[in-house]
């Protein structure tokens, strides 16, 4: 049902609060973190939710429903069988609601071939919740496919391709979202980059063609004990999740769930990643207001032309500049650009671009994007989240300097 979710805001959540994360100290420092919801939270007790909803955090909480994840593809297709829809019924029945439960996990990365179940427990949890949502978090484009090898005896996804199982996911189970995570630096160079454009450019065109909103889950954290994600990396995955539409973004992990280097370490104190996850938020958070007034419509790639590492498809469809009516001839002197193109939710004749400078997506060569473009538009103005960017005008002409990694909102009215 969704009552209590922002549906005009940009949401940042976070994966994972632990009990040793749950006291009056952590969750202030949570919310100061500028996480507006917890994903997966098994509170220890209801005092924890008093606390959320003391500093205005929501939650999504685990364990109140039957757990389920697809792992490895070794259970695809037994869901009806081991978790039948009465137990969703009979757990739904014992709920005690409260204010700070935005939300009820229902699984995590399911195989398709169970999609047909999990439509039946969306549309239970929909009906038998009055103020809460039904959280389901897809795959990734990495996870294996049907044309296993004879060492990969399981298929995760249950089907032939990536782009069959959103369309599974799109027939089967009606709602409002599409989430999924998909966590870049763990996987091999640049190709991993190329893998995450290809997901962005799947998932956001199913959003595009049936009104769901896109959930994006990007890392703060690391794969090995020696990984940790920068504050440039941590921008390059919102920014790019925001050229493609994206209206929620929730971090993995706050809290020890997987990997290392979380933004808490496993006593519950800060590490490094904290003022990271801080600073990307606050600027989020500062951004999020005016990118919400808007509607994706079309993401363009600008400087990809020749990166044999980028999917052949999306190669195709990059450009050295972009025309689109209300803007002509963007550059971004030879950097590497995503942009969304978006209309304003209440009137269409609103036009806005959200711009990234992805040439950099591993923080290693830092460089400014000198961009340029003409518009007829009397008013264009310009929104970063951290008050920096300027926007230069001489007649028709407008230019800008974008960091790499930074994302601005320019608006054409």
């Amino acid at each position: 049902m969704n009552k209590r979710m922002p549906k005009n805001k940009l949401v940042t959540g976070a994966y994972i609060l632990q009990p040793y994360a749950q006291t009056e100290k952590h969750i202030k420092e949570l919310a100061e973190c500028g996480v507006d919801m917890v994903v997966c939270l098994h509170p220890k007790d209801r005092g924890v939710l008093d606390l959320l909803e003391k500093y205005h955090v929501g939650c999504v909480v685990t364990g109140i429903l039957p757990g389920w994840w697809g792992g490895d593809g070794a259970n695809a297709g037994t869901m009806h069988e081991k978790r039948p829809l009465a137990a969703y019924e009979e757990a739904a029945r014992a709920f005690a609601d409260h204010p700070a439960v935005w939300g009820v996990d229902i699984g995590d990365e399911p195989s398709a071939l169970d999609f047909d179940h999990y439509g039946k427990i969306a549309r239970t949890t929909e009906n038998a919740f009055a103020n809460q949502f039904a959280y389901l978090n897809l795959y990734p484009s990495y996870a294996s496919v049907a044309s296993n090898t004879e060492e990969q005896t399981y298929c995760q996804l249950g089907t032939a391709t990536y782009a069959e199982y959103i369309e599974r996911y799109i027939e089967k189970i009606d709602l409002p979202y599409l989430c999924y995570d998909f966590y870049p630096y763990p996987l091999p160079e640049p190709t991993g980059i190329g893998q995450m454009f290809e997901n962005y450019h799947i998932a956001a065109n199913a959003c595009r063609r049936t009104g769901r909103d896109l959930w994006y889950v990007p890392q703060v954290n690391g794969r090995g004990e020696t990984d940790f994600t920068s504050l440039n990396m941590l921008r390059f995955q919102a920014y790019t999740a925001l050229c493609y539409g994206a209206a929620a973004i929730f971090w993995a992990c706050y809290t020890g769930g997987w990997w290392h280097n979380n933004v808490l370490d496993t006593e519950g104190n800060k590490t490094e990643q904290y003022d990271k996850l801080k600073t990307v938020n606050a600027e989020l958070h500062a951004i999020g207001g005016a990118y919400m007034k808007y509607r994706n419509v079309s993401t363009h790639l600008l400087g990809y032309e020749a990166d044999e590492w980028m999917p052949s498809a999306l190669r195709a469809l990059s450009k050295p500049s972009l025309d689109a009516g209300f803007v002509r001839d963007l550059k971004a002197g030879g950097a590497r650009l995503v942009i969304g193109e978006m209309v304003g939710r209440t009137d269409a004749e609103e036009r806005a671009l959200f711009l990234c400078n992805a040439s950099d997506p591993y923080d290693r060569t830092p460089s400014c994007a000198e961009i340029t473009f003409t518009s007829l538009k009397r008013s264009v103005t310009i929104r970063s989240g951290d008050g920096a960017a300027r926007l230069s005008k001489n007649g028709d002409a407008y230019s800008l300097s974008l960091p790499a990694g930074s994302g601005v909102l320019i608006t054409f009215d």
